[in-house]
């Protein structure tokens, strides 16, 4: 299904592969980019989990936000839902190797704010000076 900026890119003759490129992008991007998705799978990382000690080690996350997480990343192929056969049912939750390469992708960008963090609360900390401080000294643009 093509959205209305799909829609909108092909009429201005952008490729049908490139649009549904930018699209999965943009998508898969919105999901990376939730807080719950990223927490998730970082928890995952260390090995499968049983929804409740995921949503345990999830904090913050209600029961409802960690079901609608897992079934998001179950469908995008990221998560591996196994339902075992047992009395009480058990459930366990695992990264699939596309969630692993996620989840790799995600320590690299982790490692990145680490190496940069002084930088990153030093720019944050000029910018939000007040103007009066900000035009007694010179700053970069």
């Amino acid at each position: 299904m093509t959205s209305f900026r799909g829609t909108e890119l092909a009429q201005r003759g952008v490729a049908p592969d490139c649009v549904q490129t930018i699209e999965l992008v943009r998508d898969i991007l919105a999901r990376v980019g939730d807080k719950w998705t990223l927490l998730t799978i970082t928890v995952l990382a260390s090995g499968p989990l049983r929804f409740t000690a995921l949503h345990e080690q999830v904090d913050g996350i209600s029961q409802r936000m960690l079901s609608q997480t897992m079934r998001a990343l179950t469908r995008d192929g990221l998560v591996t839902r196994t339902a075992y056969a047992e009395v009480p049912p058990r459930v366990e939750y695992a990264l699939t190797p596309l969630g692993r390469s996620l989840s790799e992708a995600v320590d690299g960008l982790v490692h990145w704010v680490r190496d940069h963090q002084g930088d990153i609360v030093r720019n944050r900390d000029e910018f939000d000076q007040p103007a009066a401080a900000k035009t007694a000294t010179p700053h970069q643009v």
